[in-house]
């Protein structure tokens, strides 16, 4: 008798890898073969983590926080997470009202596996994160997916949501500013989605705004439950101190919602991985209370590479890319490119063949849209350089003028 040792959960079996990591790692197999790739896949930001944060977490290392800490996390980043959510957001929470997890995903995928049986649906705009449709899948949910075209400026609006809800949603994922596109919804918009919302009491609502503080042109940001605080009892408000902070590595996200969901989470988390790092925990309280000059800083110097890609991107043959009013990532619609043929022979029928045509040909690595929902897109993750962005562009424009 043969025995399948080997066999996955079904969930997992039937799930795709990130299609943002494929391309990291094919990243990595050219380098390791002498190529010089500009990498502009990785959403992550390019400057070191600000230096008092990192004393916090060397004094941290001295002072012996390197035991386990509470699976929500210690006391004091808690109340500092509050603070941040009363301050930053208008969100009426104390400490009890929050949760700190091993980086933003464990937050969102804590969410979904507490809360979704088979059947459920989690409504997710389109062009999403590539992880959002997986998440929902491994947790037993159905993602159904809303495209929002470039016409909406990416975004949902409260019709096509309306149109999306049904008896079985459960959830709705929103993201802004967004990742992959940049779009960042106004408090109007935001205000027309919640009527809808208000009227379907059955929906929960994930608020993604990992990307607050990345928001340019003199914008505010504004978050669901502080737009409409009638949905504040069926809104989990996640963010992180990744982005804002650049602390990718540090895996500190954090949420605040209603108590039930977070002690749901906190239970799920218990028997996962327990409480975040002791050393991060430190950290993360540090870049929450201390000075926020880095913040803007980072945010200006993002906001020129913004304009510097905008400009670059719609100079190129086959280009087109709106300016994105957030995070660090351009959408370029690619359509000017697909039917075409690359100098190295590569028939361009799918912005995947264009993003695999990009490192092969000219050692510049991007992400297809279609892997967000969308295509024929490509997003170009925007933080590096200057210097190596002008040197990346000019290496697209080589190849599109290339095509033929």
């Amino acid at each position: 008798m043969t025995v399948d040792i080997q066999r996955l959960n079904q969930r997992l079996a039937s799930a795709q890898p990130s299609a943002t990591y494929r391309i990291i790692d094919r990243v990595a197999e050219r380098r390791a073969q002498g190529a010089k790739i500009i990498s502009l896949c990785a959403g992550e930001p390019d400057f070191d983590t600000p230096g008092h944060v990192r004393e916090a977490a060397i004094e941290a290392i001295e002072n012996g926080h390197t035991r386990y800490t509470q699976v929500a996390g210690v006391r004091s980043l808690r109340e500092a997470v509050a603070t941040k959510f009363r301050r930053e957001n208008g969100l009426d929470v104390t400490w009890q009202d929050t949760l700190v997890c091993n980086g933003g995903k464990q937050v969102i995928y804590n969410a979904l596996a507490a809360t979704l049986n088979e059947g459920d649906q989690v409504i997710i705009p389109a062009p999403y994160w590539v992880s959002y449709p997986e998440m929902v899948q491994l947790c037993g949910g159905e993602a159904r997916i809303v495209t929002c075209e470039a016409n909406t400026g990416f975004k949902l609006t409260a019709a096509a949501l309306a149109e999306a809800i049904t008896p079985r949603t459960r959830w709705l994922i929103l993201n802004s500013p967004s990742n992959p596109t940049g779009a960042v919804y106004s408090r109007e918009e935001l205000q027309a989605l919640a009527e809808v919302l208000l009227a379907n009491p059955h929906v929960l609502i994930l608020a993604d705004d990992i990307y607050e503080h990345l928001i340019f042109d003199d914008q505010a940001f504004h978050t669901l439950a502080q737009v409409e605080p009638r949905l504040a009892t069926r809104t989990l408000t996640m963010n992180g101190v990744s982005k804002a902070y650049a602390m990718t590595g540090w895996r500190i996200g954090f949420a605040t919602g209603p108590r039930w969901l977070l002690e749901a989470m906190e239970k799920l988390q218990g028997q996962q991985t327990s409480g975040a790092s002791s050393i991060s925990q430190q950290a993360a309280l540090a870049a929450l209370e201390g000075p926020k000059d880095f913040i803007r800083e980072s945010r200006a110097a993002f906001q020129g590479r913004r304009d510097l890609m905008v400009e670059l991107l719609n100079a190129t043959p086959g280009l087109e890319c709106v300016s994105p009013a957030g995070a660090f990532y351009a959408f370029a619609s690619c359509a000017g490119l697909i039917g075409r043929t690359s100098a190295g022979g590569r028939a361009l029928l799918t912005d995947e063949d264009v993003a695999h045509a990009l490192l092969d040909e000219a050692n510049v690595a991007v992400v297809h849209g279609s892997a967000f929902g969308l295509g024929p897109y490509i997003r170009i993750a925007y933080a590096l350089d200057n210097a190596s962005l002008r040197k990346a562009c000019e290496a697209i424009s080589t190849f599109c003028s290339a095509l033929r």
